[in-house]
């Protein structure tokens, strides 16, 4: 039996919002690991930014994510560009706390969904012909804690997330008949853009008392479980909800 492979090193890579945070340090790892990537950000300056600092293992695309045109030219103008695409990464996002009564939060709600669970959908049904003939196929969607969980105020983030958790699970019935892995990955609370408002006093108590390991993690920290699952030797690994989260879940006091 030949040894399963330990590397995505000439993989094709499509990262959705890497322009920052999470998504940039898993475009930076993937390409660490000799993979090629796609940078895409709503920002082309910010995916430009990201894919300059990476070289020639990078190349940026401008992506809204809630555009299903935009979608499907991106993803063919990736495939034509490296010939390939192996590996979908669903990382984009956003956070906005609304309450039921928030006059916001009828369009917070829709937005909601259409960026964390409509447009996965949307990206993989575009990526699927290149997909189905790569030799190690693989489908990751970045949900949260909040998957598994509540926050107060944040339904329609936690209600995406929990559709997200569900979709992988369905595309990864769907899709084993072609070999393709589809796998989620779900960050707890990790020092990116999304929470650098939140105090540092704050963060500190908050880590302390409810993660195992007692701090924040770091964006790097899931992005190399992004890649774990997306290895050539991942190959059973499929409709997995994976929490990234320092312990969080597991803690009950």
């Amino acid at each position: 039996m030949s040894a399963p492979g330990r590397s995505v090193a000439g993989s094709v890579a499509l990262v959705t919002g890497a322009g920052s945070g999470m998504g940039e340090a898993t475009a930076r790892v993937f390409a660490a690991d000799g993979a090629f990537v796609a940078v895409t950000d709503l920002r082309l300056e910010d995916a430009q930014a990201v894919a300059d600092s990476i070289g020639d293992a990078s190349v940026p695309w401008a992506l809204d994510v809630t555009n299903d045109t935009q979608i499907s030219e991106v993803v063919a103008a990736v495939g034509e560009r490296f010939g390939r695409l192996d590996i979908v990464v669903n990382n984009a996002g956003f956070a906005a706390f609304r309450s039921l009564d928030d006059p916001d939060y009828g369009d917070t709600w829709d937005r909601s969904l259409a960026v964390h669970l409509t447009a996965p959908v949307r990206v993989v049904r575009a990526a699927l012909p290149f997909l189905r003939n790569s030799p190690a196929p693989r489908v990751v969607n970045i949900a949260s804690t909040e998957a598994l969980g509540a926050t107060p105020y944040d339904s329609p983030y936690v209600a995406a997330k929990s559709g997200l958790a569900g979709l992988t699970r369905s595309l990864a019935v769907d899709l084993g008949r072609d070999g393709i892995t589809v796998n989620c990955i779900c960050p707890g609370p990790i020092d990116t853009a999304m929470t650098a408002a939140i105090p540092a006093e704050d963060k500190d108590t908050y880590a302390r008392r409810r993660t195992a390991l007692r701090r924040y993690g770091r964006a790097e920290e899931v992005a190399h479980m992004t890649l774990s699952v997306c290895l050539p030797a991942a190959s059973y690994l499929t409709g997995a909800v994976i929490p990234v989260d320092g312990g969080l879940m597991a803690r009950n006091a």
